[in-house]
């Protein structure tokens, strides 16, 4: 019987806009001593991450405690047998969408998504594109009714935050609280307009 010391969560990160939230996530992700990240990124991902971030794949890979090459589908996280607490896709194009809500296991990122519904595991997409046209908003149901989390990433103003990075924070911090992860401090969460001061 497999032991697992670490809780292993999947990052994947496709060519829409947004990749400063799986680059956040996985900044976070490493200082929890309690996991252990999985990234995929995609090629239209890492050219994203030049153009947002001036970042490089290196640099992605160097955040993660694992780093999958997106046609490697013979990799560990291709398989239900290898156990993972939750998948997110941050950000998530239409594309990949399309391919998860159809089954479509062409890459890496879709065939782990597949595995993670098929698994009853949590998956937690977060789509960036505006406005929607009625194919993503049937895509986005299709992956719901699978089991799926539709997570858009759409700021709370509610927190007043003060920066971007505020923002980014409470965006990243729900989605990883939705897939499992305590964020305690990331965010804050709202308690109604009596207990605002």
């Amino acid at each position: 019987m497999e032991q697992l010391t670490k809780k292993r969560i999947i990052i994947a990160m496709t060519g829409a806009t947004g990749a400063v939230y799986g680059y956040r996530m996985l900044a976070i992700l490493k200082e929890m001593a309690a996991f252990e990240t999985h990234l995929i990124i995609s090629d239209a991902g890492v050219l994203n991450i030049k153009h947002e971030l001036d970042l490089k794949r290196k640099d992605l890979y160097a955040l993660a405690d694992v780093a999958h090459d997106i046609n490697d589908i013979a990799a560990c996280v291709a398989s239900g047998a290898f156990k993972t607490e939750a998948m997110i896709i941050a950000p998530c194009s239409m594309k990949t969408l399309a391919a998860i809500a159809h089954g479509f296991g062409d890459n890496l990122i879709s065939r782990a998504a597949d595995v993670s519904l098929k698994e009853r595991r949590r998956l937690v997409v977060v789509p960036r594109e505006t406005p929607l046209n009625l194919a993503h908003i049937r895509n986005m149901g299709l992956v719901t009714e699978m089991g799926g989390i539709i997570f858009p990433p759409l700021p709370a103003f509610y927190g007043k935050a003060k920066t971007l990075a505020e923002l980014i924070d409470e965006t990243v911090g729900r989605i990883l609280e939705t897939a499992g992860v305590e964020t305690e401090g990331l965010y804050q969460p709202w308690e109604g307009l009596e207990k605002r001061p």
